[in-house]
């Protein structure tokens, strides 16, 4: 608890320092990211949410020590607003939802532009992920919910780290992979209807929806389509052999959460099935029986992992 309190100290620290260093004399000594985001108007409603929030918030950003913070405008609290439905009296009253998202934005050590980790796993002190990666000359943030959020200022020094000025407030993961497989069906009911009847089917969905972390390689309904085609069953037929459908839907899962960018290719990766698959640089998977399935979509982030979505349903070893 004291070490969770002074880590907390330092992103107070790091919210008001934030706000004074941008407009500040350069000569000065540099503020620390509560007085910095104090000073600098684009960051009022920040402030206020620090100073609503758990004081050890507030105290942390204030500490001395070596945090990042990924700092909110005015204008991503007021559009956040809308996407929640709430006025901001409500927002800074919901304490509990106030002190996860403003965590969800800090990380324990200094990170500046040039060394954030492009496509990889960013963990915050809320703990979840969010990652960043490049969109020409932008970086882009992509939370636990997988809103997009643009970096809009970077490298704001202050005494105790670094602010970044992001246009969207970042929100940690609400739903887990399975709870994910199902909002992206109903969005879209071409994409993974198939995919969550067959893992309720072979009593998979609590293990999935348990900690993990899992990296699902997820195949669509016309995946499904081919694959049928190709045993030569039916739906009704592959969902009622609950023996072939664990072993096909596990082979598709892997323990870890495993960006993109941290896919090891051209390597024998083992599945929680336990036999192993391989991804080559073009993101194609070979299968044990030497088949093919293109990884088409990566990185929708879920609470207890990620999620790929393929094109063809991959299969172990008869």
């Amino acid at each position: 608890m004291i070490n969770w309190l002074k880590r907390l100290g330092l992103v107070a620290t790091l919210c008001s320092g934030m706000l004074l260093t941008a407009c500040g004399d350069e000569h000065h000594a540099p503020l620390n990211i509560v007085d910095t985001a104090k000073g600098d108007p684009r960051f009022s409603i920040l402030v206020e949410a620090v100073t609503a929030a758990d004081p050890a918030i507030a105290t942390a950003l204030s500490a001395p020590g070596a945090l990042t913070v990924f700092a909110p405008t005015n204008d991503a609290f007021a559009a956040l607003l809308v996407e929640l439905g709430v006025t901001k009296s409500q927002l800074l009253a919901n304490t509990a939802l106030l002190n996860a998202v403003l965590r969800y934005h800090v990380l324990g050590s200094k990170v500046l532009k040039a060394d954030v980790p492009l496509g990889r796993k960013i963990t915050p002190l809320a703990g979840g992920i969010f990652k960043v990666d490049a969109a020409g000359a932008d970086l882009v943030v992509n939370d636990g919910r997988n809103r997009k959020s643009k970096i809009i200022v970077t490298d704001v020094g202050a005494s105790n780290g670094v602010i970044h000025a992001v246009d969207k407030v970042l929100l940690p993961a609400d739903k887990n992979i399975v709870q994910t497989a199902q909002a992206l069906a109903a969005g879209n009911p071409a994409q993974f209807t198939v995919l969550v009847e067959a893992v309720v089917a072979a009593d998979l969905a609590a293990t999935l929806s348990g900690p993990g972390p899992f990296t699902v390689f997820a195949p669509t309904d016309a995946a499904f389509v081919s694959l049928l085609a190709e045993l030569g069953v039916t739906k009704a037929q592959l969902l009622a052999n609950k023996p072939l459908l664990t072993q096909v839907l596990t082979y598709h899962v892997v323990s870890g959460t495993v960006l993109k960018a941290e896919v090891p290719l051209a390597t024998a990766i083992a599945t929680v099935q336990g036999e192993t698959l391989s991804v080559s640089a073009a993101l194609a998977i070979a299968d044990q029986r030497a088949r093919l399935a293109n990884i088409i979509a990566t990185d929708t982030l879920a609470s207890n992992g990620v999620i790929h979505v393929i094109d063809k349903v991959i299969l172990p070893r008869p």
